[in-house]
């Protein structure tokens, strides 16, 4: 990601968030100081840029005629890795969908720590003539228990300090009151 043109990607955000009027995201956090992965910290950039310009007029107009309408994102989840996080400020009870995140994260098989790690662990602890228990005696077992225990251990983590058994931290910006409407509110009169 870091040799992708940035406005394209902000331009193709910015489609994307008007075709589908997208309210919220979720996504890496632009200002996280411990992000050192170029696809994560570029597109975290682009995303933010395109939530505020997806409602501006004035940007990618062409959008505007060609039917699309301007659609501002209201609500940002945006997760930083490491210890140093800049603000975190809200954080969700994930302990419903960890079934999904497991899924999820089998299904990355590309990248990162989970895919098909816990299969391929048991097999080369069975090569040892070795087992570990919590693997079971199958992949799919072994891959959703390898990522459960070691993949999810932070949420866990994070969970039981907040009485909750899985949860995610996020900085969270949401809908900013609109002063205007305030004003409205307090000072507008009827039409006699």
């Amino acid at each position: 990601m870091s040799g992708v043109s940035q406005p394209e990607l902000q331009a193709r955000f910015i489609f994307l968030f008007r075709l589908l009027k997208v309210d919220t995201v979720v996504c890496y956090d632009p200002w996280s100081r411990d992000e050192e992965n170029p696809d994560h910290y570029v597109t975290a950039h682009c995303v933010e840029a395109a939530c505020w310009m997806a409602g501006r007029e004035h940007d990618y107009p062409e959008q505007l005629a060609a039917g699309l309408q301007l659609q501002t994102v209201r609500e940002k989840y945006y997760h930083g890795r490491g210890p140093t996080n800049i603000l975190v400020n809200r954080i969700v009870d994930i302990s419903g969908t960890v079934d999904q995140k497991i899924a999820a994260n089998r299904a990355n098989r590309a990248k990162g720590p989970a895919g098909n790690r816990g299969s391929r662990l048991r097999a080369e602890l069975a090569a040892r003539n070795q087992r570990l228990p919590l693997l079971g005696d199958n992949d799919e077992t072994a891959d959703r228990e390898y990522i459960r225990e070691f993949v999810l251990r932070r949420d866990r983590e994070l969970g039981l300090k907040h009485g909750l058994e899985y949860a995610e931290a996020f900085h969270y910006i949401g809908r900013s009151p609109s002063s205007l409407e305030e004003y409205l509110k307090k000072h507008a009169v009827p039409v006699k």
